[in-house]
């Protein structure tokens, strides 16, 4: 679902790019939009994303004809989930003023097959899991601790993963 959408955006990487383009910001429930361009660049598979004043870049693996020169989309999805965890723990973190010095997350995708499914070949029982390893630094009790795994699970990037999300595709005029 969400991880296949992420997986059209191609492989993106940070890069200055000279005027970044953007869209108009719209929603429907009141909050700011978050608005993503990309553009087609050369060679192969290349591509430039403004993402407000940000620059990236997108590519493919030699594998798929590209230059791999970015990481692919799915280390793209967990950098984004791993930074939005690590945002919100050292926030919330702040804000009760606890001694958390600093996070590690190691975060991995893979294919698994559901549990309903385990003993299935077909391709369609598979489902995505993403495992994250958090390490957190700094003097925090047991209670403190558990409290911020708890935390962990609600980033808004996580709860974005794990709800029903809609994409729309369409034509510019």
């Amino acid at each position: 679902m969400i991880a296949t959408a992420i997986v059209m955006t191609l492989r993106m990487r940070m890069m200055v790019l000279s005027e970044p383009t953007q869209m108009p910001a719209t929603t429907t429930a009141g909050e700011a939009a978050v608005n993503v361009s990309v553009e087609s660049a050369s060679p192969d598979f290349l591509e430039n994303i403004s993402a407000g004043r940000h620059g990236l870049q997108a590519d493919e693996p030699l594998s798929a004809g590209g230059q791999d020169a970015a990481p692919t989309p799915y280390e793209l999805l967990l950098a984004a989930l791993g930074a939005c965890k690590v945002i919100t723990l050292r926030m919330y973190a702040k804000r009760k003023r606890w001694p958390l010095e600093g996070v590690r997350l190691n975060l991995s995708h893979r294919k698994v097959h559901a549990e309903d499914s385990a003993n299935c070949e077909s391709a369609g029982s598979l489902i995505d899991q993403i495992d994250v390893e958090i390490n957190l630094q700094g003097e925090l009790s047991a209670e403190q601790r558990r409290i911020l795994l708890t935390i962990a699970e609600k980033c808004p990037v996580h709860r974005i993963l794990t709800s029903q999300v809609q994409i729309r595709t369409r034509t510019d005029p």
